[in-house]
């Protein structure tokens, strides 16, 4: 005799329901529960983590957690667009607008609901929340009408409103009602640097502002008006100061609630009601309600296990930890960031105001455990700080050193340094120990093991952690391991560039019609974005501001200058080989003293021109190129500068013309976009003068002609060039670096320097001399040729710019407003002008 399903009903179809439902159908449970799952939004459960993506081009069925058919397939009832209005706990009933359905079991996902400031005004039209798909609806229909933005709200999802607002357009500000931006995660030096990260991308910010009404505005739809009176004007305004659960059906039907709202659970996510289980930010554990995705899919797994009446882990909390990019700028907070929940606690910071990274270690009190770190600006270390966190790891002698940087670099926790305990995607608990079990079980590459496992399909923050545990533990047996580049593309970057050359494909579109995965949306990413952008200028040298490409570039490409802290740009006309006229001197004094810029003598002996507002550009690169000046691509992956002292044009000790062949080797390579930036130096003499083994190419003068260095590197790893030929004459000299660059450029990883580049390839210096200099593969003169075409193609990038109308369209602070930025203040300074 068959036994009758109970009725199991689940309320709420958002990330944490679905993840229950997931749960529940892996472990069989639909023969034993017949499942009706109620979602009142119309859309099937979607990704609220990477919801901003729905402004750029995803759309529900994009971000949607499962196909249309899948509830049914696996025998569950969906019902959309339909909310439970009450719970009779009596009867064993839940109500809705089409009546009544009985339950035996009954999970509450409800979530929560967008924090709107009680205040006159807030109920405004074009006053809105971001929540849901329909709030991202009713906001870009909103911004349509709209010039200018506000958000209030300065943390995590308010940053991520002021995104989206800029990215429809708007003049965007934010307003806070803590003294910093993201109260919960930085403290007030990481604070005050974020805010001033996130004003140079044109994002207002107001911090310690309490907004008491809103009313007409006199200049825009909405006037704000704080609690000292001043104002602020906007036509739309966003409201994301915070979530509050969505308890009010518990509330109505008498469970226990917490003081401050939530449903309270015990260990196994049970309520006061036992036939009745809460999960996700509407429960409230241990006093504590956790408002991200990963507490949440924790409470489903063990909802899961309460349901079907086996053992499993009881809930024990979550850790909180959380690796950002907001507005483009990293955030990352491990544990007792603020070192305020740790008696004894020792501190260590590290502040980089010139590169704008800013670093917190909290130490336990015998310096032999991280208990918390907090990183703004650079999340590069985020992953080994967090595994010495999780794991209890002991710390190194010097703990600072996991913060500072050094010529060797932080130390680093390879796969094998990680027990098997440690948890590498804590959305879905997995350890490493998982990740093993799965390749054991039979799992070969990095998609299948994620597909089993489900590691770095939550947030995506242990994406490159998990990449590199599952690449050392492939090969530790012997499996080959795939190096694509990115999930978008099953390729390396190498790869990419020989498809693109040999077939032809000019358009990222082309690519990845005919070699993205198809399992992936079809936009890209950070990654493979600028790095086929890359392939495709090297290749084709087509202008990066043709409509087919701008889309692939970052900022500075994208405006073709270098953003500053400020907001403003920096303009850098090409000196080659340091060599400039009286006459052209003249004019970068003149331009400066017009447009109020900042001059700096560089290292690489050019002058570069700070403060320029993004209107401005247009007009000092037209009086620049009327003057004979070219864009010296101070913002790109590209040859930069030829350094060189006078040679023996002037210089006594001199020995060849190094000048003549700096401008040379400059003018010849100026267009060739790189894996990452080059540097030239030529000497005239073996004195070197213009620091040649410093750089990706260094020409040193001898008696009998040139000798030629390759892959020297300054900066934070400093790596002295390796001498490759001797005694060459200029067209030998030519030939040879033609091969050399063309080489590196068909045959390295995305941003990877010469350096590191030569360090990595398999037969060394030696291997690379039979290549470029004895031709053993056969291929020197199609690299020759190929570093002609570019030459051929070579174009002045601004020049293009300025002879388009369309293109000079980007061109304005705001899109709808041709006034300049007013917040970009400036102070003086030595007489010039800095960022106040």
């Amino acid at each position: 005799m068959n036994t009758p399903k109970q009725h199991l009903i689940i309320i709420g179809n958002g990330m944490v329901g679905h993840h229950l439902v997931e749960q529940l159908i892996e472990r069989g449970a639909t023969a034993r529960y017949a499942i009706t799952v109620f979602g009142e939004e119309r859309h099937r459960a979607y990704d609220r983590v990477h919801l901003s993506e729905y402004f750029t081009g995803r759309d529900a069925d994009d971000l949607a957690l499962s196909d249309v058919d899948w509830y049914a397939a696996n025998g569950i009832e969906l019902r959309l667009s339909e909310a439970v209005t009450a719970i009779d706990r009596d009867a064993g009933d839940v109500v809705t607008a089409q009546g009544r359905t009985p339950y035996d079991r009954l999970v509450l996902a409800t979530g929560s609901y967008p924090f709107v400031p009680p205040m006159p005004g807030s109920d405004r039209p074009g006053c809105l929340v971001y929540r849901t798909l329909d709030d991202l609806d009713a906001i870009r229909a909103a911004a349509e009408r709209a010039s200018t933005g506000v958000v209030v709200g300065g943390g995590l999802l308010g940053l991520e409103a002021a995104n989206a607002l800029r990215g429809l357009n708007l003049e965007t500000a934010v307003v806070e009602f803590a003294p910093r931006l993201m109260p919960m995660q930085v403290d007030g030096e990481g604070g005050e640097l974020l805010r001033e990260k996130i004003e140079a991308l044109g994002v207002q910010v107001h911090t310690d502002r309490a907004t008491q009404r809103i009313e007409d505005g006199l200049d825009a739809g909405h006037r704000m008006v704080f609690q000292d009176d001043k104002v602020l004007e906007a036509d739309l305004i966003v409201f994301s100061a915070g979530i509050r659960p969505r308890d009010e059906l518990a509330r109505d039907s008498a469970l226990e609630m917490g003081e401050r709202g939530g449903v309270v659970i015990d260990d196994r996510c049970l309520t006061s009601d036992p036939a009745i289980l809460a999960i996700g930010e509407v429960a409230l554990w241990n006093n504590s309600i956790f408002g991200l995705v990963a507490p949440g899919y924790q409470m489903a797994k063990v909802a899961a296990d309460t349901l079907l009446g086996s053992e499993g882990e009881s809930f024990r909390g979550a850790d909180m930890s959380t690796k950002l990019k907001l507005l483009g700028v990293d955030v990352g907070a491990i544990g007792d960031a603020h070192g305020d929940r740790t008696p004894g606690a020792r501190v260590f910071r590290y502040l980089d105001q010139l590169k704008q990274q800013y670093r917190k270690l909290v130490v336990s009190g015998d310096g032999r455990r991280l208990v918390g770190a907090m990183l703004v600006g650079d999340n590069s270390v985020y992953d080994t700080l967090l595994q010495y966190y999780s794991n209890g790891l002991d710390l190194p002698e010097d703990p600072a050193s996991l913060i500072l940087p050094s010529s060797e670099g932080a130390p680093t926790l390879g796969p094998d340094a990680l027990p098997e305990t440690a948890t590498l995607c804590s959305c879905h608990n997995v350890t490493k120990g998982d990740i093993c079990a799965s390749i054991d079980g039979g799992a070969g590459d990095l998609a299948a093991i994620k597909g089993e496992t489900k590691a770095s399909t939550g947030c995506g923050g242990c994406t490159a952690l998990l990449k590199s545990v599952v690449e050392h533990e492939l090969e530790r047996r012997g499996v080959a391991v795939d190096r694509s580049i990115c999930e978008h593309f099953a390729h390396t970057r190498q790869e990419l560039f020989d498809i693109v050359r040999v077939e032809g494909i000019k358009t990222f579109g082309e690519l990845m019609a005919a070699h993205g995965n198809p399992a992936t949306h079809r936009l890209g990413c950070d990654i493979c974005k600028p790095a086929v952008a890359s392939i495709l200028a090297s290749c084709f040298n087509e202008p990066i501001t043709d409509a087919a490409h701008i889309p692939l570039q970052d900022t500075n490409d994208t405006f073709m200058a270098n953003m500053q802290k400020n907001g403003t740009y920096s303009v850098v006309p090409r000196v080659p080989g340091g060599e400039i006229t009286p006459d052209k001197l003249v004019v970068l004094g003149k331009v400066a003293q017009k447009y109020d810029l900042y001059t700096k003598v560089t290292g690489g002996q050019r002058i570069d021109l700070f403060g320029a507002r993004l209107e401005d550009l247009p007009e000092i690169w037209s009086e620049l190129l009327d003057a004979g000046f070219e864009t010296g691509h101070a913002y790109a992956k590209s040859l930069r500068t030829v350094k060189s002292c006078v040679g023996s044009t002037w210089c006594r000790y001199g020995v060849q013309d190094s000048v003549g062949m700096a401008i040379r080797l400059e003018h010849r390579y100026k267009g060739l976009r790189s894996p990452h930036k080059l540097k030239f130096g030529v000497s005239g003499c073996t004195r070197e003068c213009a620091e040649a083994q410093g750089k990706d190419i260094g020409v040193i003068a001898t008696e009998h002609g040139w000798n030629l260095y390759v892959c020297g590197n300054g900066g934070m790893r400093p790596r002295h060039a390796e001498l490759f030929a001797t005694d060459l004459d200029d067209e030998r000299l030519v030939q040879l670096i033609d091969r050399f660059l063309m080489f590196y450029v068909r045959t390295a990883d995305r941003l990877q320097r010469t350096s590191v580049w030569r360090e990595n390839l398999e037969g060394g210096l030696d291997y690379l001399k039979e290549v470029v200099i004895d031709d053993r593969l056969g291929i020197g003169e199609a690299l020759e040729r190929q570093m002609q075409s570019v030459i051929d193609t070579y174009q002045c990038e601004w020049a293009n710019a300025i002879d388009d109308p369309e293109k000079l369209k980007r061109f304005r602070s705001f899109v709808n407003d041709s006034r300049p930025d007013p917040d970009i203040i400036v102070t003086e300074e030595r007489g010039q002008l800095r960022p106040a």
